[in-house]
């Protein structure tokens, strides 16, 4: 049987290629498309997009898969305050859920700069986990609060907040530390995410001066206990990325009148007073509690994902398990997920 074999294959003229040449598809703008009398399987090079597309009979599709930049706010959950006993007080404040942010070069939590935004890929079969966390649940007696829950989009994890520290304990530690119970101290944040609580009391008994540390926020260390005053939650951060500038992730106030900003829970002021909860979809700490066996803690603050990308580029799927709403700023969509567990993709 003959065979043909060769090393090259030249063209005769200009109007042919060879098998060495680059493929050039038909350069149109789009208008010039239009114009065009298109069978199925058509493929041209569109130079007012700058993508290869081919016509499927009824329309225009671009070859291949998009990818567009996606912004992000991701939030855990925040840490509560914790209990005390008429014997045994107060309660250190709950630590603010790490703080985690991309959009507009505004901070990230612990002092960090701003962080990368996400590559999306809009293809409806490529799903990008989201999960909001639950904010810690507070407690009775002389026992430290309950951590916070992590949140996550896809690769970025938010670190839950840590809870406050009951008497004699350290708060715990968190993507903001919890504040240090009477004769405790505060705990330490997550690098990049938030900053330590502070410190209670003096273990020395002198009637009313048993009073708590602030737990940790995103934008500072929660505060030392005074004599006369529980230390005041560290404050929290503000972002834009919905269109309006928002503080959350603010700590909890520790017992003994504890004062709190952003989202945080106050600490009680009263000796019959429980602890203030945080604000939902913060990430604030809860508020401590202060020489009282009747008043429970203030709960954390459940956390919050928002993500944020042109509305230009796809089209967001959420699947089941997620809460969500979704708005327009701009040339933008932003969708804020207030609770759950599931996927999103973009089609």
């Amino acid at each position: 049987m003959s065979e043909l074999k060769t090393n090259k294959i030249s063209t005769n003229d200009q109007n042919n290629v060879a098998i060495d040449n680059a493929l050039n598809l038909k350069s149109y703008t789009t208008a010039q498309r239009d114009a065009l009398t298109s069978v199925a399987g058509d493929m041209i090079y569109n130079s007012t997009t700058g993508k290869p597309q081919f016509y499927n009979g009824s329309a225009w599709t671009d070859l291949g898969v998009s990818s567009f930049n996606c912004d992000y706010l991701v939030i855990a959950g925040g840490g509560a305050g914790a209990g005390a006993t008429p014997d045994y007080g107060s309660g250190g404040g709950g630590g603010a859920g790490g703080y985690r942010n991309s959009y507009n070069n505004e901070t990230s939590g612990g002092g960090a700069s701003s962080e990368t935004a996400i590559a999306v890929v809009a293809l409806s079969e490529l799903n990008y986990l989201v999960t909001v966390g639950a904010g810690g649940s507070g407690v009775n007696g002389r026992t430290s609060g309950n951590n916070g829950s992590d949140s996550t989009f896809n690769i970025i994890t938010s670190t839950a907040g840590g809870g406050g520290g009951a008497y004699q304990y350290n708060g715990i530690d968190g993507g903001s530390g919890g504040g240090g119970g009477w004769a405790g101290s505060g705990s330490s944040g997550t690098t990049n995410q938030g900053y330590g609580g502070g410190s209670g009391t003096s273990s020395v008994y002198t009637g009313t001066n048993r009073r708590s540390g602030g737990g940790g926020g995103a934008g500072g260390s929660g505060s030392n206990a005074s004599t006369s005053q529980g230390g005041a939650g560290g404050v929290g951060l503000s972002s834009s990325i919905t269109g309006s500038s928002v503080g959350r992730a603010g700590g909890g106030g520790g017992g003994g009148g504890g004062t709190a900003s952003d989202g945080g829970g106050a600490g009680a002021s009263s000796s019959l007073a429980g602890g203030t909860s945080a604000t939902a979809n913060t990430g604030g700490g809860g508020g401590g509690v202060w020489h009282t066996s009747t008043g429970s803690s203030g709960n954390g603050g459940s956390g919050v994902v928002i993500l944020r990308f042109p509305t230009s580029s796809g089209t967001i799927n959420v699947g089941a398990g997620l809460t969500s709403s979704s708005a327009t700023d701009g040339s933008d969509t932003v969708v804020t997920f207030t609770a759950g567990t599931g996927t999103v993709s973009w089609s």
